[in-house]
């Protein structure tokens, strides 16, 4: 755990109003500290040897979790299989080795800064390492504005087991009921994705389920927008360099939807 007593005491260090704070003796409770001071960390440079460090750390965290290949999608007890091209997985999108993994972003494109919360921008960018954040924002920086919903960004996957990170930002319903523009922005995300994978000569991709949980797009319909939209791109770009597509669900009540869809 000397790995790990490092790397916090840094992170605690950097931010003076930390400097209190009680540091676990446990192995999960230091894991989960300084997967928290990751996610409130504004993105700024870091030593060579606190990276260093990190990726040890996460790659350790990576085989303790299982990676799991693109074949294991294909015939795991987790998949359904509906054609060559389409496939519904069950798990965690951070241990999928595809070409690119598809992350829910919001508008600031930074990732989530609440500690350890449950959402997969969280997720992404915790099991990623710091560097996701700061390329993130060396982007938005260029940009020089928000991101748009509908729209999408790539960057490296960093400690992830896949090569890529899509970054999209959905609608977000309110009221739960979605109106047709918000339909026609998350149809958009997934196109944007599709053609951003298809410019970057990408072969396999893993969506999540775009703008449902707490953006509140109606479960069933996101997954029917998604699977029409993604058919529809192969369809029309009969050359597309995406060959296999991974509808990655985490809960039952979705991998349940995407059965009865495909």
């Amino acid at each position: 755990m000397k790995r790990l007593d490092y790397l916090i005491d840094y992170l605690l260090k950097e931010d003076p109003q930390y400097s209190e704070m009680q540091v676990p003796t446990d192995l999960q409770g230091k894991r989960d500290l300084f997967r928290a001071l990751r996610n409130v960390r504004w993105p700024k440079p870091v030593s060579e040897e606190f990276m260093r460090l990190q990726d040890e750390e996460l790659q350790v965290q990576l085989q303790e979790k299982g990676v799991v290949e693109l074949d294991d999608c294909r015939d795991g007890v987790h998949t359904v299989s509906t054609n060559k091209q389409l496939l519904v997985w069950q798990g965690d999108i951070t241990r999928l080795k595809v070409d690119a993994i598809v992350n829910a972003a919001n508008s600031q494109m930074l990732g989530c800064f609440h500690p350890l919360h449950k959402c997969i921008d969280n997720a992404i960018h915790s099991a990623a390492g710091v560097q996701l954040r700061e390329e993130c924002y060396q982007l938005m920086l260029q940009q020089g504005h928000e991101e748009p919903t509908g729209q999408a960004k790539i960057t490296k996957a960093y400690n992830l087991p896949c090569k890529y990170v899509i970054h999209t930002v959905g609608p977000i319903i309110p009221t739960g009921i979605p109106n047709p523009l918000q339909k026609e922005q998350l149809a958009s995300c997934y196109r944007s994705i599709m053609q951003l994978a298809d410019e970057n000569r990408l072969e396999s991709i893993a969506f999540c389920c775009i703008s449902t949980g707490e953006f509140r797009f109606p479960n069933q319909m996101a997954a029917e927008i998604a699977v029409r939209t993604v058919k529809d791109y192969l369809t029309e770009h009969p050359d597309c360099s995406v060959k296999q597509v991974v509808f990655n669900v985490f809960k039952d009540v979705d991998k349940g939807i995407y059965q009865q869809i495909l």
